[in-house]
């Protein structure tokens, strides 16, 4: 059974994992939900390592330790058939992937544009000016070219089923719903069959069965936050 690490409270990068892991049926032990989680995770990072995780998420597999999430991904894509099985499949599914790490950390930058140590009061007035910005160039540019994407494979990122990738970007166009959900609003009307994914992937049986669980950590202050003032059409 592998053993998913990562800090508890809230979806975060660790989501990207869990969506596979729950899609693809595969058993995994989640120390989120577990009591002592954070302490748990802070131990794991602290403990003597040739191969050390820099930060959650990290997955144990295998007497391996694998940190960064595309890289786990990459990973379950392989052996569990998440993912193409041609190289050039595996290449482009994590190439989504990466991207889909970027706009994350954008996102995360709109209310932390200074650093993760200040809080965001520290930062409000620059958080403002962030978040304008990427409400209105970078959010835009990402998922259109998503749809581009779409427009040219079909109903998913690689074409004639769904991948890591396409689970990754349900829980993008999720956490940019909590913390623009306005702006997002907007942008919905412009990329309908990312959107259609969106929901094509909540359908899938075992998602749907994950998200009405209580295993669902709910949208707080994670990487994903909402704040009114940092939210316009």
């Amino acid at each position: 059974m592998y053993e998913l690490y990562y800090w508890p409270g809230f979806p975060g990068r660790g989501e990207f994992v869990r969506l596979a892991l729950e899609a693809g049926s595969i058993p995994y032990r989640d120390v989120a939900c577990e009591e002592g989680a954070r302490e748990i995770v802070a131990r794991g990072l602290a403990e003597p390592c040739s191969t050390p995780p820099y930060a959650p998420p990290y997955l144990v597999a295998d007497h391996m330790i694998i940190g960064q999430t595309a890289n786990i991904l990459l990973y379950l894509g392989e052996k569990h058939g998440l993912a193409p099985k041609d190289s050039a499949g595996r290449l482009w599914v994590n190439q989504c992937q990466l991207t889909i790490a970027d706009i994350t950390v954008e996102a995360h930058n709109t209310h932390h544009p200074i650093g993760s140590i200040a809080y965001y009061e520290e930062q409000q007035a620059e958080a403002l000016r962030a978040a304008t910005s990427f409400r209105a160039n970078r959010i835009p540019k990402y998922l259109t070219w998503f749809e581009r994407i779409l427009a040219h494979r079909g109903d998913w990122l690689a074409g004639h089923s769904w991948s890591y990738a396409d689970l990754s970007l349900f829980h993008l166009i999720e956490g940019l719903r909590f913390a623009f959900p306005r702006r997002m609003a907007t942008v919905a009307r412009d990329t309908p069959k990312v959107m259609a994914l969106r929901d094509a992937v909540a359908s899938l049986p075992q998602i749907a069965a994950y998200l009405a669980s209580d295993r669902r950590q709910p949208f707080s202050n994670g990487v994903f936050r909402h704040y009114p003032e940092l939210d316009g059409e």
